[in-house]
């Protein structure tokens, strides 16, 4: 197990609570039509959203990987360890609470939304548990910081597999929350606003990003 992977598994389970406000309403959305919703529906609507991550990083740590290798493209693959690194500091400092910056870069994300979030809605009411699949799979597309900061390392992950394995371990972080929003809610709660937890998590997070952004520039430095 690499450190980008428990990396990207600790950002999910800090972020739990971030989560559970952007698609924690979804739980109710999935209901819709539905006298008596079936357990298995969360399972399906989760596993959804982790293949959607999966195939998300997959797509990106694989271009760039391919690009890389076609072009011998060293010096910009330190970029993008560079621009990696910039969105662990800037998740850091959101998961230590020191600066809320990474919410204004899920703006971004919103016009594409926008064009995603109807196929989403024509699935429902969901017509079985099954069908809850796909939903997941098109609201993984959720405009969302901290699935923007991991992506960055699927990118510098080295293959598609790689990339698909950082993302998939991020929704895995998450899947604890999703999956038990109303009995750990209480739990999660303690735990996100723990402030010892928080600083402990930030400041490794911040750690790994100043010595990746530190190996990029020595890579840099002998590329030129």
């Amino acid at each position: 197990m690499t450190p980008d992977w428990i990396g990207a598994f600790f950002i999910g389970l800090v972020g739990a609570g971030h989560c559970m406000g952007m698609c924690g309403g979804i739980a109710s959305m999935l209901s819709i039509g539905q006298t008596s919703p079936s357990k298995l529906t969360p399972l399906f609507y989760n596993l959804g959203r982790l293949l959607s991550y999966a195939v998300i990083g997959g797509l990106v740590g694989g271009a760039v990987s391919s690009i890389s290798q076609v072009g011998e493209l060293n010096h910009m693959l330190a970029w993008l360890r560079i621009a990696a690194a910039v969105f662990m500091i800037l998740l850091a400092c959101y998961i230590g609470r020191w600066w809320l910056g990474l919410l204004y870069i899920e703006k971004i994300g919103q016009s594409l939304w926008k064009l995603i979030s109807p196929a989403g809605k024509s699935l429902l009411p969901l017509k079985s548990p099954a069908h809850a699949l796909p939903f997941g799979l098109i609201w993984g597309w959720l405009p969302c910081g901290l699935v923007y900061s991991t992506l960055t390392w699927s990118a510098v992950a080295g293959s598609a597999l790689a990339g698909a394995l950082v993302m998939l371990m991020f929704g895995l972080g998450t899947l604890p929350a999703m999956l038990l929003v109303g009995h750990s809610a209480k739990f999660l709660h303690r735990l996100q606003n723990s402030v010892t937890f928080r600083h402990i998590v930030a400041l490794m997070l911040l750690t790994y990003g100043l010595y990746t952004g530190y190996g990029a520039l020595t890579i840099l430095s002998v590329t030129f």
